[in-house]
């Protein structure tokens, strides 16, 4: 019996601690693949065996139609590489305890935020208690929170809330609590689940604590500043007595600089937890997220551990998903980036790296070169620097490591720490360096088009820059990676063939030119089939993620949102940005929203309300698609060709004009039906009408 044990024992030390399964029907896939791809092929030689002669109507029309395609034909091969070989990983936690419980080493979370205003400091606070109360040795576990805007209430809401985490920690843990951001928490569960008697009791005491902290902190949130009282309270508030602007202040405990966005105030952070925990591993999340997974360290471990490949792995990328989604994903989400294009980017050395909800090797960070056969010690070792100096000596030493000037001829944000050079600085370092987590997702229109003009904007950047997936990740990642990382950097160079083909197809009905090939001719056969398949594919992968048919259908509406407005404005700022003429700013999505907006949002109605160029363009698209749908069934109508013979030759055309007319019905209300303040602006209106007559009728009149 007891050889068997020892025996059992041996075999258990050599399991992995992760597996990775393949997906199934991956040939399937790849057959279809290869046959969307020979139609796509036919759809290109008709465009060139059949480019309109010199001098004909429709020809230049039919030539950029022909450019379109070659892009979307690019495009969709790129997509590919994120679906040819997903890949599937599993942990196996108990593994880890059983064999390095003693030996786990330190953990450094940084928590980021740089507006209170945007971002309200009772959001901040919960995102830092839910990863204080993760399930891992306390004496471990080093929470860091980098405010930007130096904010003394979002300084008093941390004091606050290490009061709190007190209380609410131990709670955690003797409950099994998940989630552990309070306030997911006790939405989540009504005190009447509390099933046993001192559960239920414990649950009354540990929610009225938070409703304390909550109060005292919106109190000092409606004030605008800290009562004298506190101050008297915390010395730590003296600090803020050379304070001038969140642009513009003193290096402040607990507080970095807005040098170089967060990627700056990420370096200053990994400086500053070096010279006082020093955590083998260094976890940053955004402030607007908490961990929907208690066990989530220890998840990332079992890849940054494991015996034969752990030296090999230099981050662990978890996928952000949002707690504020509607049921049918209004404003559309990263739902086929997480749950299909992450898994294959996977199946080739790793998924794209997006910075928050990641889990780094500090020796990556700062500087370390993987060389192939080397090993990374990840044992834990108690700070030395911690026990010999007191901790005001450590915060004293530890401001010079995050002022403005320390980086002055240094290799921080160059090769080493977060990488500088863009706003999306996540792509970059991961090219450089090659958890389950819930955000909140923006609940306008406006504010989710900014977030993508932001992304794509920064993304392009990165392909017209130094840190080009195209050729720096060439020999130093697989094609299929680099292909990955180009189809985020692409995302902004769509807008042009989007226009197009949400323009000239529409317009040329005003004048019964055909563009696309005949219901009778055999040359329908390749659109129908690449059109029809796509979309069964798009429609299938995204019930398949765990999406809803309307989900679907407004993710279509923001693919054509975004491509028409964020990612144009995108494309023509960083151009600007290269030639010299603006500079390159982040813009912070706001985080919340007033009563009205919220409740318009949970019924899942758009909300437009303020003015702005990106939502001058949709309205003037969609005016436009309207327009000239209804002349053309006006003179098809009253013409004498009869609409049988007009839908012969235009079919595909009329369809096109139809989709783009159905996917803008909220639009339209907006404008002209809605009377709530989260309508379509008049200025936009008249704007986008005088924009549509005026086009139409030069189009029209014209040759």
């Amino acid at each position: 019996m007891a050889s068997d044990e020892l025996r059992m024992g041996k075999e258990e030390e050599h399991l992995p601690l992760f597996e990775t399964k393949r997906a199934k029907g991956i040939v399937l896939y790849r057959l279809f693949a290869a046959s969307v791809f020979a139609g796509i092929c036919l759809i290109l030689v008709y465009r060139v065996s059949h480019v309109p002669k010199a001098g004909t109507d429709g020809r230049f029309g039919w030539i950029g139609l022909l450019g379109a395609e070659i892009w979307f034909a690019f495009y969709w091969l790129l997509t590919q590489a994120s679906r040819w070989n997903p890949v599937y990983r599993h942990t196996f936690k108990d593994r880890l305890s059983q064999r390095y419980e003693n030996e786990l080493p330190g953990v450094d979370i940084f928590v980021c935020t740089a507006d209170p205003t945007i971002e309200p400091p009772m959001m901040v606070i919960n995102t830092v208690l839910s990863v204080m109360a993760y399930d891992y040795p306390p004496e471990k576990l080093s929470v860091y929170l980098s405010d930007d805007g130096g904010s003394e209430i979002t300084y008093y809401a941390l004091l606050e809330a290490v009061e709190f985490a007190k209380h609410w920690t131990p709670h955690c843990k003797k409950y099994n609590v998940e989630p552990r951001s309070p306030a997911a928490y006790f939405v989540s569960v009504p005190a009447d689940d509390a099933v046993e008697d001192n559960q239920a009791k414990d649950f009354v005491v540990i929610k009225k604590l938070y409703k304390d902290m909550e109060n005292k902190i919106e109190n000092a949130v409606k004030l605008g500043h800290i009562s004298e009282e506190v101050r008297s309270k915390h010395k730590g508030f003296s600090q803020w007595d050379t304070y001038k602007s969140r642009h513009d202040h003193d290096t402040i405990l607990q507080t970095q600089y807005h040098h170089n966005f967060k990627a700056g105030a990420m370096n200053a952070l990994i400086r500053v937890s070096a010279n006082v925990s020093n955590g083998n591993v260094i976890l940053n999340v955004d402030c607007d997220m908490y961990s929907n997974n208690s066990m989530a360290i220890r998840d990332a471990l079992c890849f940054l551990m494991h015996e034969w490949k752990g030296h090999e792995v230099a981050y662990v990328q978890f996928p952000q998903n949002f707690k504020n989604l509607t049921k049918n994903e209004l404003y559309s989400s990263f739902r086929i980036i997480s749950e299909v294009e992450m898994h294959g980017s996977d199946g080739y050395e790793g998924p794209i790296y997006i910075g928050s909800g990641c889990f780094h090797r500090r020796d990556t960070l700062c500087g370390r070169k993987f060389i192939k056969g080397s090993k990374s010690d990840m044992k834990w070792e108690i700070s030395r620097k911690r026990e010999e100096s007191g901790i005001h000596e450590l915060e004293e030493n530890s401001k010079s490591l995050a002022s403005c000037t320390f980086e002055q001829n240094t290799e921080w944000g160059k090769e080493m720490g977060l990488k500088y050079g863009c706003p999306v600085e996540d792509v970059i370092t991961g090219l450089s360096i090659q958890c389950p987590f819930l955000g909140l997702a923006p609940t306008t229109l406006p504010h989710t088009l900014v977030q993508h003009k932001r992304l794509s904007e920064g993304s392009l950047q990165i392909l017209l820059s130094k840190y080009s997936p195209a050729w720096y990740g060439h020999g130093k990642i697989s094609l299929a990676l680099q292909l990955g990382y180009c189809i985020v950097c692409c995302w902004a160079s769509n807008c042009w063939a989007t226009l197009f083909y949400s323009i000239v197809p529409s317009l040329y009905l005003l004048k019964g030119i055909s563009l696309f090939p005949q219901i009778s001719s055999p040359w329908l056969i390749p659109f129908a089939y690449v059109i029809i398949g796509k979309y069964t594919w798009s429609f299938v992968e995204f019930l398949w993620s765990g999406g809803t048919i309307l989900g679907w259908w407004n993710d279509q509406r923001m693919w054509l949102y975004k491509r028409t407005s964020s990612y144009l404005f995108a494309f023509i700022d960083t151009i600007l940005y290269f030639l010299g003429y603006t500079d390159s700013a982040f813009a912070i999505t706001a985080k919340v929203a007033d009563e009205d907006v919220s409740q318009r949002y949970e019924k899942e109605i758009m909300e437009f309300g303020a003015s702005s160029p990106l939502l001058t363009i949709l309205a003037t698209l969609a005016l436009f698609n309207l327009y000239c749908f209804a002349e053309f069934v006006k003179e098809a109508t009253t013409g004498s060709k009869g609409i049988a013979q007009v839908f012969e030759t235009m079919a595909l055309q009329i369809l096109l004009c139809g989709v783009l007319i159905l996917i803008n019905i909220p639009l339209y209300q907006a404008l002209y039906l809605r009377k709530d303040k989260g309508k379509m602006p008049a200025s936009i209106a008249f704007k986008s009408m005088a924009f549509v007559l005026v086009a139409c009728t030069c189009f029209k009149f014209s040759y």
